[in-house]
């Protein structure tokens, strides 16, 4: 017992959830849970790269946090953007953490869905995850502390019932991704969690205004309750520090409970 009490020196609990010196990329870092994860991450000491189609949001975003942080306007299904991206951390010669956030939905049952509209949500969600992680493989592997955190959803565990087939569909896809690429990287040093998010407020769950909608999600959340948005901080940080050093392939699922029954 003494041995293994030694190992709590002075390092314990504060400084493996610090950041120093390490290079983050957050994609759909315009708003909500992206920007929020950026916000974390520039705090605990990383450089952080942050991308999306409103570069005035950005703008704001780069502003509010000051040094250590650049932003890259662009969208993420355009190839040469992901390239750009790559081509802009390969410059700065490393790449420690990449939390692959950008997300859209779909709404309504799927007969009354185009097939364009179910495309444009697998590019969003699933096509641009896997080409990220494919063109910063290399920066990956080359980091003695590389994380990568895929930003799933309640709906790649279990079903959202009678709508948003193309996000169930990727969300669920991205969930099995994950574990793939733990099994390719695992003895090469990287990584790779995802993190499930029930209904936080944000743009996409219209930041839970609508009475009727946040009682059900208080109704069916074993929490009883609605979360706050820093109740995502410590997941995220845990994932993408060395407070999480052996995890890897695993599914964090920050949703008061929702599926556990």
């Amino acid at each position: 017992m003494a041995d293994d009490m030694s190992a709590l020196d002075n390092r314990f609990p504060d400084a493996r959830w610090r950041l120093d010196g390490r290079v983050a990329l957050v994609t759909g870092a315009s708003s909500g849970l992206g920007a929020r994860f950026a916000r974390v991450l520039h705090q605990a000491g990383a450089n952080v790269l942050v991308t999306a189609r409103r570069g005035d949001r950005l703008d704001e975003l780069a502003s509010e946090c000051g040094e250590r942080i650049e932003t890259m306007t662009g969208d993420i299904t355009d190839a040469r953007h992901r390239q750009a991206l790559a081509e802009r951390l390969q410059s700065h010669g490393r790449l420690d953490v990449l939390v692959n956030n950008a997300g859209i939905s779909d709404e309504g049952p799927i007969e009354e869905q185009s097939l364009d509209e179910i495309r444009q949500v697998i590019e969003v969600n699933l096509v641009s995850v896997i080409d990220l992680c494919r063109l910063m493989a290399p920066l990956l592997l080359a980091s003695p502390v590389a994380s990568v955190i895929n930003i799933a959803s309640i709906f790649g565990v279990v079903s959202s019932r009678g709508r948003m087939a193309a996000y169930n569909a990727t969300k669920g896809a991205v969930v099995n991704l994950t574990r793939q690429l733990a099994a390719q990287w695992g003895s090469r040093g990287v990584r790779v969690n995802a993190l499930a998010p029930g209904f936080f407020p944000s743009e996409m769950t219209g930041f839970l205004a609508d009475e009727d909608f946040a009682r059900s999600v208080r109704e069916r959340t074993l929490l009883a309750r609605t979360p706050t948005l820093q109740e995502i901080d410590g997941p995220l940080l845990f994932l993408a520090s060395d407070a999480s050093s052996y995890v890897t392939g695993h599914i964090l699922l920050v949703d008061g409970g929702w599926t556990a029954v």
